[in-house]
């Protein structure tokens, strides 16, 4: 069974801006084609490049950069094969590990990849080793790519010093996974702001289910509060087909909270289109009008 194939999605009430990037979303599968990593932490449904690709079309979204799962590990066929169908308009972000060659990288770079994921969330096998950390940083700063890093609050808290020493571009998924009910004032998010002002920190607008209990309306200061921080290195994501779901949401639902994030026009145009195209080294759009 496919992702969504039960029920007939609605199209969000906001319309994308021309150029729109999702930074943050996902293919797995057909399993029979692209199967998954033997030591996957989840195995989902099938949600192939189709899926995703339809969802874009009613949300008026042109542009995807697709994060690599770990259930499909180190393998990364399935998110080649979705970027070559229009390379000019989508990038990938990979999960390498400190086994990879600079061949090996070269190869996906030149199929569209310019990060690299670590996640550190326990339900998703916990944060790499320091060698690990370390190495896969030697080996990406040459290509230019920058670390995506996704954390709990307790995780950034706890990692601070060690991400802010770093001083290749770093990429923070979903607000950090902040508990949006504790507010813009707690110590995770205060640490998380710390971060945003650094030159070379970027962070993902996206998640609000994953950060707040519906209709997500505590989500809407937090994000606020990092685009008045780092207006220019903001992104937002999909994360489409939403895996683990702390709360269900629709594509609609989330695509809908934006405008609450950011009211204004000229900053929805940074987060949706000038910022991904600056990172990711898409084509410059100008402004419609």
């Amino acid at each position: 069974m496919s992702v969504n194939s039960e029920e007939t999605p609605e199209a969000p009430s906001f319309r994308l801006p021309k150029g729109s990037c999702d930074t943050h979303c996902h293919v797995f599968g057909p399993a029979a084609i692209f199967p998954f990593a033997p030591n996957a932490p989840y195995r989902p449904a099938d949600s192939p490049k189709s899926e995703l690709e339809k969802m874009h079309r009613r949300a008026g979204i042109d542009r995807m950069v697709i994060v690599h799962p770990s259930a499909h590990g180190t393998n990364h066929a399935v998110t080649l094969d979705a970027i070559a169908d229009d390379q000019e308009n989508r990038r990938g972000v990979g999960i390498i590990d400190k086994t990879f060659t600079t061949e090996q990288l070269q190869s996906l770079h030149s199929g569209g990849f310019r990060g690299a994921r670590f996640s550190f969330l326990k339900h998703l096998g916990g944060g790499p080793d320091s060698d690990t950390f370390e190495r896969v940083i030697d080996l990406i700063g040459p290509l230019g790519w920058h670390l995506v890093l996704h954390v709990t609050g307790a995780d950034l808290l706890a990692n601070a010093a060690r991400f802010a020493a770093l001083k290749l571009p770093i990429v923070i998924d979903h607000m950090a996974r902040v508990d949006a009910s504790l507010g813009v004032n707690q110590p995770a998010m205060q640490c998380l702001l710390d971060l945003a002002r650094k030159d070379n920190c970027w962070i993902k607008v996206s998640g609000g289910s994953r950060i707040a209990a519906p209709p997500f309306k505590e989500a809407i200061p937090i994000a606020q509060a990092i685009l008045a921080a780092t207006p220019d290195r903001c992104l937002w994501g999909s994360d489409f087909p939403h895996p683990n779901p702390k709360f269900h949401a629709t594509d609609a639902e989330l695509i809908d909270l934006i405008p609450l994030y950011a009211p204004d026009a000229a900053l929805q145009y940074r987060l949706l289109v000038s910022n991904p195209a600056r990172l990711y080294g898409f084509k410059s759009t100008e402004p419609s009008a």
